[in-house]
């Protein structure tokens, strides 16, 4: 049976469990037949209207949450764009028919978003299982180990769902530290010499993925040079971005003073020996000669730099790369390579989160990356940054941190 022999609506309305879908602005869209027998509602009485219209907090209880807590797993889906399971709801429902009236019921919510094609919430999906009469026990006499039950079960839901609140709000705060921590101690975007560059900086979607990415671009000294880093530290938060903080100024100092970026690496690797979190981080550095028209570069696991030259050649930087940061027992010296380049082309660092898909080979991640800066090719620095990341990055944001450098060389 294919899908166009599939009545899908016919489906939804006969769903066993009850289910309704709502508009970003939380109004009714459908609901299904389980779900209107369930509530006492009629269609009319649901679709189309505004959600804590049909259903508001009952005004008789001064201490009801649910609209609150129903509105706020709904906000974190439109938000993050995840599912969200709600923890065992009291919401008390008006009784049909009878006005002022309100009959105690208990609920347990699953909320997810149906996604369009740029990432965005086009509806959420409200899955409601009722478990009032689990609950109450309702023929139970009153003090009965049953209504002991329901008192015991009720309060360590109500504590749950508190403490998934400040755990969400503390992972919140920590998620704003480390991004400002980060912004702080990147470099802003800048010339290199008389050279136009780009530099852009995306965190990842969702609240504890604040990653240790980082990019370097700094003066070296003899000649018209510049060097160009980027890395990834491994972890996430405010360690992570302690790390990479730590990393970028010992690199940025170490290439100031060293002969090639082999050296420079040499010298991170040593450093990084001696800092906590540093264990296999990713860095790769490239030293610009504009009086000779070359690029020297150096790998310590991190993905090619890429090289697109003005007739849409595109050219990774692959053959210097050694293992990552302190991944050796004993440190060696590391590769380093160099290659020319013609005036007007364009030299790009990035981090992983830029190239890397879940299940997808990282070749694949590399040829689009390298298709789409020969498309772009002859984009000023910044316009150029800005298409490339919206051609590789997913619409609803990455799962990992991207750093981009772009120099027009």
């Amino acid at each position: 049976m294919n899908d166009a022999a599939i009545d899908y609506a016919a489906v939804f309305q006969c769903l066993p469990g009850m289910v309704a879908l709502l508009t970003p602005d939380l109004v009714y869209a459908d609901a299904n037949e389980e779900f209107l027998r369930t509530a006492g509602r009629t269609r009319e009485q649901v679709v189309g209207r505004y959600l804590f219209d049909v259903f508001p907090d009952n005004p008789n209880d001064e201490g009801a949450s649910g609209m609150r807590n129903l509105a706020a797993s709904l906000e974190r889906i439109l938000e993050t764009g995840e599912r969200d399971a709600m923890a065992l709801q009291r919401y008390d429902v008006e009784i049909p028919g009878r006005p002022g009236e309100w009959e105690e019921r208990y609920w347990s919510p699953v909320n997810a978003p149906v996604l369009g094609p740029d990432g965005k919430v086009l509806l959420l999906v409200h899955r409601v299982e009722e478990v009032t009469e689990l609950i109450k026990a309702r023929g139970g006499p009153s003090g009965s180990r049953s209504r002991v039950l329901e008192a015991e079960l009720y309060t360590r839901a109500r504590e749950l769902q508190e403490l998934n609140e400040r755990l969400r709000a503390a992972h919140a705060r920590e998620r704003e530290v480390a991004l400002a921590l980060q912004e702080a101690m990147l470099p802003a975007r800048r010339q290199v010499g008389h050279h136009r560059a780009a530099v852009r900086y995306r965190p990842a979607v969702g609240a504890l993925n604040v990653c240790g990415d980082w990019y370097d671009l700094v003066d070296l000294v003899g000649g018209n040079r510049v060097g160009v880093a980027v890395g990834d530290v491994v972890g996430h938060g405010l360690a992570a971005a302690g790390v990479m903080g730590q990393l970028r100024s010992a690199l940025s100092a170490a290439s100031r003073v060293a002969a090639g970026p082999a050296e420079a690496l040499d010298v991170l690797g040593r450093y990084a020996n001696v800092v906590d979190g540093a264990e296999s981080a990713t860095v790769v550095t490239t030293f610009i000669d504009y009086d000779d028209h070359s690029i020297t570069y150096s790998s310590a696991g991190h993905p090619p730099p890429v090289l697109v030259h003005p007739d849409g050649r595109v050219e990774f930087l692959d053959k210097a790369t050694d293992p990552p940061l302190d991944a050796r027992p004993d440190p060696m010296p590391r590769p380093q390579a160099s290659t020319s380049y013609t005036a007007g082309a364009t030299l790009v660092l990035y981090t992983d989160g830029l190239i890397e898909r879940r299940g997808e080979d990282i070749d694949v991640g590399l040829t689009r990356l390298g298709e789409s800066l020969a498309r772009h090719r002859a984009l000023d620095p910044e316009r150029l940054a800005d298409a490339v990341l919206l051609e590789l990055l997913p619409p609803g944001g990455a799962t990992d941190d991207t750093a981009l450098v772009i120099v027009r060389l």
